[in-house]
């Protein structure tokens, strides 16, 4: 009984020391946080819309990677893993499965938009059209 009492607490132990070093690269935010975050010197927004719907409207300075492109996971191969990230889309889906696919690939420092574009827009965004 002793023994198995050890194990378990050693096994615990494990799984707590396991939990202390891993830490999310991403976080979601709302809408005003993302703003705030995108204005930082440094920053680069990122709008994971389709092509087309990039070019109907997006936020002023925001660079087009298509999330659901077959070329996405190379697009994002060519950023700068330590540079600051505001990923946004349509609804919130898309830019969660960026954003997941960029802290999985080492990404620094990712903000994920809770919401999509048109709560960008609503919080005072700079929207512009191509």
């Amino acid at each position: 009984m002793k023994k198995l009492i050890a194990l378990v607490a050693v096994l615990l132990g494990v799984v707590l020391l396991a939990g202390c070093g891993s830490s999310s690269t991403v976080q979601t935010v709302d809408p005003q946080t993302f703003l705030t975050t995108a204005k930082q010197a440094g920053v680069v927004v990122v709008d994971v819309r389709t092509p087309s719907e990039y070019a109907a409207g997006h936020v002023d300075g925001a660079i087009n990677i298509d999330v659901e492109a077959p070329t996405f996971d190379a697009e994002i191969a060519k950023l700068d893993k330590n540079a600051t990230y505001a990923v946004y889309c349509h609804s919130g889906r898309r830019s969660g499965l960026a954003t997941d696919a960029m802290g999985k690939a080492g990404f620094a420092h990712v903000y994920n938009l809770q919401g999509g574009f048109a709560d960008l827009a609503n919080a005072g965004a700079a929207v512009v059209a191509s």
